[in-house]
């Protein structure tokens, strides 16, 4: 398989989907939207396929309900394409203007990003979240996912891709790398002159490769290692719904919380409670000495926490706590263990609000909320590939305009220099 033929592919229909109108982009995203319900029964089919693999593999229980589809997932896929073709396009949206002295009128203007590659593992939602925004905003995509969900990827890029011919546009603008080899993924980076970015929705190990092998601008929409911080001065009934859904809710998904942290003065009146909850949910607490001498003799799945389960996403059942003195050393842990993901703090004090908004460095931040909510169509986004955690150019969840760049147009009147 020649991965260049497959780019340049990508890049010659991507010059035609940067000037596609607005209108025909949309219709091509409810025909996509349409053609993922009519075939849902040939698409369940490969999933099943998926998902026996996975448990032959020994696939953990959060990870498999990753990669499951059901007609209600699929339609919500689909429901996900539609929300993306009523929103705003932001390609020509005209950033700023200004008239220089010269005379010369100068417009900021967002265009396509051109070809955008989307790596990822067995989350097959990426596949019609990433599709939907790329030609949304007139970029050709090339899409790689994880072996867990290759035949359920497949299936899904042929649907779309059929889509998108019957809407009159290249179906090249949707390309599926048929192939889970790493030399394969390899040559893939190279292709600087054709790929524009490298989208990673992935664990370390493949961000690491990436790292390593990648001669494109990446953004990494990676781990999540989350935090909720549950202030002296908190609502304890709040705080404890907030704990149990950032855990429990969808624990193998990036923005779920793997570590609480508690103020030592609620924590005896707090954790006996909170610990009973999550063990009653399954839930595998890891908690430090002083968590441990406020629980019940018998209290069930408390093991002692260690530096490495600080630094662990989980992506599981599993949960650290820890007993803070106060909100410094709270922030001091999240900086040091946080992957700049999402936390959250619970608190009723304005003022410890307030500096948690400003002094956790995260893509998201949380008062009195739960972690669960960072993602793109909750955000009113209508999708996202991934939440990028890095600072350049995109942080937080990377919805349409996050997927385009911008160029400055330059009217003048024969103006010289």
């Amino acid at each position: 398989m020649d991965v260049r033929l497959i780019a340049q592919a990508a890049r010659s229909a991507s010059r035609r989907l940067g000037t596609a109108s607005s209108s025909v982009k949309n219709e091509a995203l409810l025909q996509m939207a349409d053609a993922l319900e009519r075939r849902t029964a040939e698409i369940l089919q490969e999933n099943v396929e998926d998902l026996a693999a996975g448990r032959r593999k020994g696939l953990s229980a959060p990870l498999l309900d990753r990669l499951l589809l059901d007609e209600h997932r699929i339609l919500t896929m689909a429901e996900g394409i539609r929300s993306v073709a009523v929103l705003p396009d932001p390609v020509g949206e005209v950033i700023e203007g200004w008239r220089t002295t010269e005379g010369l009128a100068i417009e900021k203007r967002r265009v396509p990003l051109g070809v955008v590659a989307v790596i990822y593992e067995s989350r097959p939602n990426v596949t019609t979240d990433a599709t939907a925004l790329c030609i949304k905003t007139g970029n050709a995509v090339i899409l790689r996912g994880g072996a867990d969900s290759f035949r359920t990827n497949r299936i899904m890029a042929e649907v779309l891709t059929g889509a998108l011919l019957e809407a009159g546009l290249p179906g090249e603008g949707i390309q599926f790398i048929p192939s889970t080899e790493r030399t394969v993924l390899v040559d893939l980076l190279q292709l600087s002159d054709l790929i524009d970015l490298v989208v990673l929705r992935g664990s370390e190990s493949i961000q690491d490769f990436l790292a390593e092998h990648c001669r494109i601008p990446v953004i990494y929409a990676a781990g999540g290692n989350c935090h909720v911080y549950v202030d002296r001065a908190a609502d304890l009934g709040q705080a404890l719904d907030i704990a149990i859904n950032a855990k429990v809710q969808r624990p193998g998904v990036c923005s779920a919380a793997e570590t609480l942290l508690v103020h030592k003065e609620v924590a005896t009146q707090f954790l006996p409670q909170i610990v009973r909850e999550l063990t009653d949910r399954r839930v595998c607490v890891y908690a430090d000495e002083a968590t441990r001498s406020v629980l019940p003799a018998d209290a069930a799945q408390v093991l002692p926490v260690t530096e490495e389960h600080f630094a662990t996403e989980f992506l599981d059942l599993e949960m650290a706590v820890r007993v803070v003195d106060g909100f410094d050393e709270a922030v001091e842990h999240i900086a040091r263990y946080g992957t700049g993901h999402s936390e959250a703090i619970v608190t009723r004090d304005l003022d410890a609000a307030r500096r948690f908004a400003e002094e956790v460095d995260a893509a998201a931040v949380y008062i009195n909320a739960s972690t669960r909510f960072t993602d793109g169509a909750v955000f009113g986004l209508g999708a996202e590939i991934g939440i990028s955690t890095q600072k350049l150019h995109a942080r937080g969840p990377l919805a349409l305009r996050e997927l385009t760049s911008t160029k400055y147009v330059v009217f003048g009147n024969g103006q010289v220099r």
